[in-house]
């Protein structure tokens, strides 16, 4: 490894193996005139960055080509730095100065060589082990036969609804007809009843028709009999008898019979 001035009097550290973040980062910490804003912590295991806003305007863009903090940050977390947050009595020590804290097991002051410790993270699919994608002929038996069963049961399950499916149009059209039958049901029956209605109401008015000629008839009978054919009332003809008579007249008659003989005898006189 081996170090060089840098672009404001500081130590810059190259080697074939250590990144170029990581030998710019190392040199804008080592470099005294940003202390300000960017340095070392008392114990050399993490640095400091100041006025965040500040940093990115006039640090950031002299070795880095950017002036976006986040892009920073960003980088360092691919890196493996973690971002150090101090907890004391409880609670979280409000930082001054818009101070931020990060530290890296092989980021240590005065540790130079330990830079070519830092990789950074990669997720592609080739960097994962081989031996992680190793699977046991067994368990690939047992994902078959669990996406086997599980197919099964799809086609079972298929099966079901397209049954109940043509179930459920059964039951509609036999829905429909019930309630074309249940109309025309309804109907007869509203026929019937207006009949019923109907033959009452007739046999009512017949009823009435009858009746009237025979009040009429048994009403006019006592008034059509002629005047003769009248009855007297027995104690005006038993007084006309005795005062045409000296001969004694019997009591009056108690039976309907006698009553009309005593009449016709009266008439004949």
């Amino acid at each position: 490894m081996e170090f060089h001035g840098g672009g404001s009097g500081g130590v810059v550290v190259s080697g074939s193996n250590v990144p170029a973040f990581l030998t710019k980062l190392w040199t804008l910490i080592e470099d005294p005139d940003t202390d300000p804003l960017i340095c070392w912590s008392p114990n050399g295991n993490s640095f400091h960055v100041f006025d965040q806003g500040q940093f990115s305007k006039e640090v950031l863009p002299k070795y880095f080509k950017h002036n976006n903090m986040t892009s920073f940050v960003r980088q360092l977390n691919m890196y493996g730095f973690r971002k150090v947050v101090h907890i004391e009595q409880g609670g979280l020590v409000k930082p001054e100065k818009d101070d931020m804290e990060f530290q890296h097991p092989y980021f240590i002051r005065g540790q130079e060589p330990l830079l070519e410790n830092i990789k950074r993270k990669v997720t592609n699919v080739s960097n994962v082990k081989h031996e992680d994608l190793k699977m046991s002929s067994d368990d690939v038996s047992k994902i078959l036969t669990n996406v086997q069963n599980i197919k099964g049961k799809q086609e079972t399950i298929d099966s079901q609804i397209i049954a109940m499916k043509h179930e459920n149009e059964t039951l509609w059209r036999e829905v429909a007809s019930l309630r074309q039958k249940h109309v025309q049901q309804q109907k007869v029956v509203n026929k019937l009843i207006q009949f019923l209605v109907t033959l009452v109401q007739s046999n009512r008015v017949l009823g009435m028709k009858r009746k009237i000629p025979l009040m009429l008839n048994d009403s006019s009978s006592a008034h059509s009999m002629p005047k003769y054919s009248r009855q007297y009332s027995l104690e005006h003809l038993q007084a006309s008898l005795q005062a045409s008579s000296s001969i004694s007249v019997t009591p009056a008659p108690t039976t309907p019979t006698e009553q009309k003989c005593l009449s016709l005898a009266c008439l004949d006189k």
